[in-house]
C-alpha cells in the first residue's frame, strides 16, 4: 500500500467515527414523539389492618451484676386534693435600680402591666410584692407565687 492510500483510508475512518459521534449528539437534542400510554382504571382495595398482640415482660429475675432482685415500682394512688389554680403573672419587667450611697437603700424600677413603678424591698404595687433584688434580678410575689425576673437588656448567657 502506498502512502496516499493509507492516508485516504485513515481519513475515511476518522470521518466515519466523527459522523457516528455527531449523529448520536443530534439524536439526544432532537425532539422525539412520546408514545401514547393507555391508562387502565385500577381498583384499589387496601389491606385489612390487623391489630398486633401486645405483651409486657415481667423482669423479676436476679440482677446478674448486683446479685439482687430488681425492685418493683409501686404505683402510688392519686390524691384527692384539688390542684391549686394556675396563677397568671402580669407582664412584669425589671428595668434598673438606684442605690443611695449613704443609706445603702435600693430603689428598683419595675414595670407592671405597662406602668412603671419605683419600688423598695417589701413594697407592693398591683398585688405584686417585691421580695428582694440586686443589680441582676429581682424576686417578686404575686398571689402567693414567687418569680425571679432578670434585668431587662442585661446579657443573659
Amino acid at each position: 500500500m502506498s502512502k496516499n492510500v493509507k492516508t485516504y483510508l485513515l481519513l475515511g475512518l476518522v470521518l466515519a467515527i466523527w459522523g457516528i459521534i455527531g449523529f448520536r449528539i443530534l439524536g439526544v437534542f432532537s425532539p422525539e414523539r412520546e408514545a401514547v400510554v393507555a391508562v387502565e382504571k385500577l381498583n384499589f382495595k387496601p389491606k385489612e389492618i390487623v391489630e398486633r398482640d401486645t405483651f409486657s415482660i415481667l423482669a423479676d429475675y436476679r440482677d446478674p451484676f448486683l446479685g439482687t432482685l430488681s425492685a418493683t415500682k409501686k404505683k402510688t394512688g392519686t390524691s384527692s386534693r384539688p390542684k391549686p389554680p394556675v396563677v397568671a403573672f402580669p407582664n412584669i419587667m425589671y428595668t434598673g435600680l438606684i442605690t443611695d450611697q449613704q443609706t445603702k437603700a435600693n430603689i428598683f424600677f419595675v414595670t407592671i402591666a405597662g406602668k412603671q413603678f419605683l419600688m423598695q424591698k417589701r413594697g407592693m404595687e398591683n398585688e405584686v410584692t417585691l421580695i428582694s433584688g440586686n443589680g441582676k434580678h429581682i424576686k417578686v410575689r404575686y398571689k402567693g407565687k414567687l418569680k425571679t425576673i432578670p434585668l431587662q437588656g442585661a446579657n443573659q448567657y
